[in-house]
């Protein structure tokens, strides 16, 4: 790992979505709720001890990751503006290979926004009071990422149509650029949602139809691609460090669905619709088709885990097994919202919020042994 990689952004990535996870689950199951759930919200006062130090943990997992979130997205910036002044920066960008690890970077960033307007916004009683005051200068933000990624996105896309490049080399890490898009889209939509200011929400909203139209149209293209090229292929599953990449498309429908989801809400608001069976459609069937496709991935990498992961090996794309899991878990909170409060429902957030956090401690410590930060024995690869 002596050359920079921008997909270790996928480590401050997920502390991010696992610092979402307990938002997610306290907004769409906290009763009477109106509007985003905020701390004062819960009242442990008047909450059973088994059930306040359930919340207490869920607070404690908001604090831990989003500082976690911060601090590596602070650290990481640093190391990827000398990375972009490289020449080895050049060679990175130029191949339609290997570029789209340069979206984890706008992946991570767009994240930190969720971050403030999820947990950290929760925990701060000042920004919950004036969240629709912060609102335009947040909007502000969001546009200039919106800018510098769509940009970002025709270059990459540029670069693969004029260079050629072998077709069957490509991995589903190529999802990638709709998901950074997703990302994008899921924030916009955000805007769209809770914004009391028309001007901004219209604005947002339909913004937020370019990016996702785009992402959606690479999501389903891509797919096609990856999935041709694999069947197509006689090198069975392929190399070991392009596994984890099998479970990207589960975050990819997370996001689009809850986009959809929150244009819904944007539609309510501001154009007076009722889609009540449209919320649930939506997520129910998102929700349905992950949990197949999660069951069918994890029986991928059956042989994966037991063979490469477990054996204590550490490469950069393993941080890409977090998003899967976080992605599942938040959409659960929204099915149980929408479809029916089950305890399976409920039981298969809190598991995957679980399976998330020790993923992501276990990688944390591999990586700080291949850092040289802690010591250790781990066989450390590119």
């Amino acid at each position: 790992m002596k050359q920079f990689s921008p997909l270790v952004f996928l480590a401050s990535l997920g502390a991010g979505g696992i610092a979402i996870i307990p938002f997610a689950y306290l907004q769409y199951t906290t009763p009477n709720l109106k509007g985003l759930v905020r701390l004062a919200d819960l009242a442990h006062s008047n909450q059973p001890l088994w059930n306040n130090l359930f919340l207490y943990s869920l607070e404690a997992i908001m604090i831990a990751f989003a500082l976690i979130h911060i601090v590596l997205s602070i650290i990481f910036f640093a190391k990827l503006v000398k990375f972009v002044k490289s020449e080895g920066y050049k060679d990175f960008i130029s191949n339609p290979l290997a570029n789209a690890g340069i979206l984890a970077p706008f992946i991570s960033i767009v994240m930190t926004m969720n971050v403030f307007i999820g947990p950290v916004r929760f925990l701060i009683p000042w920004i919950s009071n004036n969240l629709q005051a912060m609102m335009l200068p947040a909007f502000i933000v969001w546009i200039l990422l919106f800018i510098l990624l769509m940009r970002m996105e025709v270059k990459l896309l540029k670069t693969a149509f004029v260079q050629s490049f072998d077709l069957q080399k490509i991995t589903f890490g190529w999802l990638l650029h709709p998901f950074a898009l997703g990302m994008l889209t899921v924030t916009g939509t955000g805007f769209a949602a809770i914004a009391q200011s028309a001007q901004i929400a219209h604005t947002a909203a339909f913004l937020s139809f370019v990016s996702g139209s785009m992402g959606i149209f690479l999501l389903i293209v891509k797919l096609i691609s990856v999935f041709q090229k694999h069947f197509a292929s006689q090198d069975g599953l392929g190399a070991k460090q392009f596994l984890p990449s099998f479970l990207i498309v589960v975050p990819n429908v997370t996001l689009y669905a809850i986009s959809a989801f929150r244009i819904g809400h944007y539609l309510e608001k501001h154009h007076a619709m009722h889609l009540d069976y449209y919320f649930l459609i939506v997520i129910t069937a998102a929700f349905a088709f992950e949990t197949w496709y999660m069951l069918f991935g994890m029986a991928l990498l059956k042989d994966y885990f037991k063979q490469h992961y477990f054996k204590k090996e550490f490469y950069i794309t393993q941080w890409g097994l977090i998003c899967p899991f976080v992605a599942y878990a938040v959409l659960g909170s929204f099915v149980i919202s929408v479809f029916v409060a089950s305890p399976i429902f409920y039981a298969l957030v809190i598991f995957f919020m679980v399976l998330a956090i020790v993923f992501y401690l276990d990688l944390l410590v591999r990586h700080l042994r291949c850092s040289k930060i802690l010591k250790g024995e781990i066989d450390c690869q590119a």
